[in-house]
């Protein structure tokens, strides 16, 4: 009777691997970008051309954060010219996308504490902000006189806007849109700009050529990844336990409203770090993917982790647009105290989303996932 050989151990990943994620993540930038010049013509719908962006920031991210975490498996003067160019046409890309959600989710948050009933969710962004700025136009005239209703025993009628958005509220929201659209608009002349200077070919130029030639070291293909890979993880891990988790385990943290609204223009103190969690979660999420080939392991606690730190980054984000709307010079008082309002709210989103980001980790850790 033959005995059966066992099966041979798997062969751990190694820069090979990295070549092989690295040449797929360019060959989608290289996809997005042809689509991007398709819909850049006017032709297309606009949600083909913010889809397209989203590919391209989305591929550079990757190849750029890959390029951080397996650095010595590559060549250094390569990597260190494009990682900082991807990076730099990531963040440009990113910017139009932020001003439209921050808009976005501070007009819901001045309806939802105006007492207003839920905007539709089936309505474009742009709708509703023009929805909104009708109602402040209209609502903006509170502020003179109204004529005596002609029968003292009937009731002043109220207009609908008047119902349900106060002239601070409605103000406020004007004054939003205004600011955070200007903003949008730069944005997109920023990144149409950087897509057509030689700036952006030249990366374009340097991911084209990655798309079929990765400049490994010698002793790349040799060289395990996993090292790299549990490099990140401990990052990540050591970034973590410098927070002030014990403070973000309870749903409300009063310190950070303290000079919200004070004319400090500095980020807030307590926002960095977290920040920075969340750039080395993302960076390890991406070492896992290349370690996985590419596929993303399904780990429920890691992802609600990252959201977690994506609604941080964006409460905090739209914080701080209302602290600068609050600083506008010669704006009503009912205008400054909605915006004081709203800031404060957006505030306690920052917490809210440090304790679920706070509780997500600590299950993950109580209960590790089968990639760790």
């Amino acid at each position: 009777m033959r005995t059966a050989t066992p099966p041979a151990p798997p062969t751990p990943p190694t820069g090979d691997l990295l070549a092989v994620y690295l040449r797929a993540q360019a060959t989608e930038f290289l996809r997005a970008l042809r689509l991007h010049r398709e819909t850049g013509a006017g032709a297309a719908p606009a949600d083909d051309a913010l889809d397209a962006a989203r590919a391209l920031r989305r591929s550079a991210r990757r190849i750029s954060g890959s390029l951080h975490t397996f650095r010595p498996l590559l060549d250094p003067d390569w990597a260190e010219q494009i990682r900082p160019e991807l990076a730099w046409l990531s963040g440009t890309l990113a910017l139009e996308h932020a001003c439209e959600a921050r808009l976005e989710r501070l007009l819901l948050a001045l309806h939802r504490l105006s007492g207003a009933p839920p905007l539709p969710d089936q309505a474009a962004p742009r709708a509703r902000r023009t929805a909104h700025a009708a109602a402040s136009s209209r609502t903006a005239q509170a502020d003179t006189p109204a004529p005596a209703h002609p029968d003292p025993a009937t009731p002043p009628a109220t207009t609908p806007e008047r119902g349900t958005l106060t002239v601070g509220a409605a103000k406020a929201g004007a004054l939003l849109d205004r600011q955070l659209t200007l903003a949008r608009t730069r944005a997109h002349s920023t990144a149409l700009q950087a897509l057509g200077s030689s700036r952006f070919h030249a990366v374009a130029d340097k991911v084209a050529l990655l798309a079929s030639e990765v400049p490994l070291t010698a002793t790349a293909q040799a060289t395990p990844l996993a090292p790299l890979a549990g490099a990140a993880e401990e990052r990540l891990t050591a970034a973590i336990t410098g927070l002030p988790l014990l403070t973000a385990g309870h749903p409300y943290n009063a310190e950070a409203l303290i000079h919200g609204l004070s004319p400090e223009t500095a980020p807030h103190p307590q926002d960095t770090p977290w920040h920075q969690v969340r750039l080395l979660l993302r960076l390890h999420r991406y070492a896992l993917e290349v370690l996985h080939g590419g596929e993303s392991p399904q780990d429920a606690r890691l992802e609600d982790s990252g959201e977690a730190l994506d609604r941080h980054r964006d409460a905090a984000e739209a914080a701080a647009a209302a602290a600068h709307a609050a600083r506008t010079p010669r704006i009503a008082p009912a205008t400054a105290y909605a915006l004081g309002v709203l800031h404060a709210d957006q505030r306690h989103e920052v917490e809210a989303s440090r304790y679920a980001f706070h509780q997500s980790w600590q299950a993950r850790t109580l209960t590790p996932s089968p990639s760790s």
